[in-house]
């Protein structure tokens, strides 16, 4: 066993620390005594000096396995900042070139080199293999070994081949390190690379000093997100989205609203992309925007929030991406956007993968939509999910435990629930349960002859959101236990045959509600920013006096979306109207003034204290998009042709060119429209939306849907709104 002081001094002499933080003295004494190693750590635990001090201390090299570029940069950039001697550590990875590759492999025949990080692609070249078969191996770390596992949120099937490599190499001790595990996630990592026997050390997952919000996402979301920011001058955050397109689009957004933000993905070109990562260590900017598929290697101790544009395809990848904020001890935020339909997105992102793998994905997006969505305590669902029980009842830092929700009694739920788990034999998922539950025959049902089970409908009249919430409360409870590996079966436990033999109280608390509604987006203690009812209304019978005025359907004006938020924001000038969606500089000239007029003579005879960041001004156009589309259809490219050009559904292309013409921009396509209808039947659907009071697609498409298609019909409201409107 290495001697506890020598550690130490060992540490005091390298790293300049006095002590070890959590398991990492036990760690490092396993690994120096030759033992193979498995090391579950959350982030900001201090992983990395697990292998780093052991690496130093030791004779040789050790290789560090490690699936990201810019980690391996930021790594060996801090271990050098250590050391007097560059040569101390060094990566060998595809962004080298063969001058630089010759230069890093002469530092490690030398002895220099103590650390070199190895991306798993560049461990299996041959070229490299012969090279390390010569060196001396001190021992190898895997660090971010969750991607071993399809189990795991950042799945890289390169993973799976390293422990036939390190055979071919030669076998040295293993360190395996993660900050994400689930229990299932772990048997995987130790069975794959041959370390069944392995030292493991597992910390606590609880960050106490994180607090975890979910919001519902609307139309304001960047509003929102501005709002946020500006009320936290000066604070480091990080906002991830799930496209490289939102993750431009917004870092613009913020930065013309004066917020100091940089883009970072992995479609931008690599010194672009160190540049913005560097800028935001050496805090030249606050806010870095982020794409969720691209793991930003970024260590930096202060980050004061993490926000999630769009919901994580895992709470996998959720825990370690929230894990970057308050690292240091200090206050992190992590705030995440919801909204049902986006899980549709995600799931329609996993077609064209194996069966298999899609089940994996759909099951993780399941269970990231039950943390969301649920009710209980924030750190409780967490801490359960990655095999920790969390002993109280609220954690007094979350969204959930800060606002708590009225407790309902579902003991009659729960002894029907476990029922019928046990009268399915404990072979099907939630899903499936709650529907024989409510006594739905689905063809799934019928074929397993389910509708002749004596529980079969027996609890008919019950919601089945409320049968969905009480499952999942039970698991947490402790009553039924869900088959990860088998994709979810649920399993009734002795406590919860102990229940039906004997049942208690059960209370549990309804899940919050994350329906497509478009309502304002609570702020964090109470406040909501509510439409003022009475400017609305005064709005909408201006609008009305116009349209009557211009002869025109009112809402050809403005949108009802677009009084409601001059109704909730307050523009008092025609600049500041433009920033109001679906207006854009067109409207806002053509028939700004009066609501203008109209809301400042509101304001001042309420007193009406208005929101301090109402200038949240728009990206030009929003995007380079609609100047395209705009520049095309004035050169008259046939619009199939056109959606085809921007890799977008014919239906995406009607989108965009309804966001145009809402904002006020007049668009000519008569050329395409003669090309597909005849005149006459133009006028037909013309003369339909003259006549409408109201803007309603759906009720256009009922009423003229047998003569015509529905792309036909958004065509001609697009030219109608187009001429009248604009």
């Amino acid at each position: 066993m290495a001697e506890e002081s020598v550690l130490l001094e060992a540490l005091k002499h390298n790293f300049g620390f006095d002590k070890f933080k959590g398991n990492q003295e036990a760690i490092i004494s396993a690994l120096l005594d030759g033992k193979d190693t498995f090391v579950l750590m959350p982030t900001g635990g201090g992983k990395s000096l697990c292998y780093q001090l052991p690496a130093l201390m030791s004779e040789g090299t050790a290789i560090v396995i490690s699936p990201l570029i810019a980690l391996m940069k930021n790594q060996v950039d801090a271990m050098r900042h250590f050391s007097e001697d560059d040569g101390i550590a060094h990566f060998l990875n595809s962004s080298l070139n063969k001058s630089a590759i010759d230069s890093v492999k002469a530092d490690v025949v030398s002895g220099k080199t103590k650390l070199l990080y190895v991306a798993p692609e560049s461990l299996t070249k041959e070229d490299n293999i012969n090279f390390l078969r010569t060196i001396r191996i001190s021992f190898y770390a895997v660090d971010e070994a969750h991607c071993i596992s399809e189990w795991g949120h950042d799945f890289r099937p390169e993973y799976r081949k390293i422990r036939p490599i390190i055979n071919e190499i030669g076998t040295r001790p293993v360190i395996a390190l993660t900050a994400t595990a689930t229990p299932k996630v772990q048997h995987d990592i130790q069975k794959n690379l041959g370390m069944q026997d392995a030292a493991v050390f597992k910390s606590s997952f609880n960050r106490e000093n994180l607090y975890y919000e979910v919001r519902p996402k609307t139309k304001d979301i960047d509003r929102d997100i501005i709002r946020y920011i500006k009320s936290n001058p000066g604070k480091s955050g990080i906002i991830y989205c799930l496209s490289r397109k939102r993750v431009e689009e917004l870092a613009e957004t913020l930065r013309v609203n004066d917020i100091n933000a940089l883009p970072y993905h992995a479609g931008m070109d690599s010194v672009t992309r160190t540049e913005n990562q560097d800028a935001f260590l050496l805090e030249k900017v606050d806010v870095i925007v982020a794409t969720i598929a691209f793991g930003m290697g970024i260590d930096k101790p202060d980050v004061r929030f993490v926000i999630h544009y769009d919901i994580p395809k895992s709470l996998e990848g959720y825990y370690q991406e929230t894990g970057r904020a308050g690292r240091d001890g200090g206050e992190g935020h992590c705030i995440t956007y919801y909204i049902h339909k986006d899980l549709q997105k995600l799931e329609k992102l996993m077609q064209g993968k194996p069966i298999a793998e899609q089940e994996i994905g759909r099951q993780l997006l399941l269970e990231t939509a039950s943390y969301a969505e649920s009710s209980v305590c924030r750190r409780k669902t967490l801490l359960h999910y990655f095999g920790e029980e969390f002993k109280e009842e609220r954690c007094g830092n979350c969204d959930n435990c800060l606002n708590p929700k009225k407790q309902v009694e579902a003991k009659e739920e729960l002894c029907a629930v476990i029922e019928t788990v046990i009268a399915l034999k404990e072979k099907f998922k939630a899903e499936y349960t709650v529907n024989v539950l409510i006594g739905r025959k689905t063809d799934e049902v019928r074929s397993y002859k389910h509708e002749e089970l004596e529980v079969f409908g027996c609890l008919v009249d019950s919601d089945e959101k409320f049968l969905s919430t009480v499952i999942r409360q039970a698991i947490i409870a402790g009553y039924l236990d869900k088959d990860i590996e088998n994709y979810g079966l649920l399993k009734v436990t002795a406590k919860g045959k102990k229940f039906l033999s004997k049942p208690e109280s059960f209370k549990v608390v309804e899940d919050n509600d994350f329906s497509e509604s478009e309502e304002e987006v609570p702020l964090k203690g109470g406040a909501t920013c509510a439409v003022d009812p009475e400017l609305y209304n005064m709005l909408k019978d201006l609008r009305k006096k116009m349209a009557k005025k211009f002869e025109l359907p009112p809402y050809v004006i403005f949108q009802d979306p677009s009084l409601e938020a001059m109704a909730t924001n307050y523009p008092i000038t025609v600049d500041e109207l433009q920033n109001i969606p679906g207006v854009g500089a067109g409207k806002a000239k053509r028939y700004g003034d009066e609501f203008v007029q109209l809301i400042k003579r509101h304001v001042e005879d309420n007193e009406i204290e208005r929101p301090e960041d109402l200038r949240v001004r728009t990206v030009a156009n929003k995007s380079k998009l609609k100047i395209s589309l705009i520049q095309a259809i004035d050169r008259k490219i046939a619009l199939d042709e056109l959606a085809e050009s921007k890799g977008l559904d014919f239906s995406e292309l009607l989108d965009e060119l309804e966001a145009i013409v809402y904002a006020g921009t007049k668009i000519s396509i008569d050329y395409f429209l003669d090309e597909i209808l005849d005149e006459e039947h133009q006028d037909d659907i013309m003369d339909y939306f003259s006549e409408s009071e109201e803007d309603d697609l759906e009720a256009a498409i009922q009423e003229l849907g047998e003569d015509y298609s529905e792309e036909e019909i958004r065509l001609i409201r697009i030219k109608f709104l187009s001429e009248m409107g604009n």
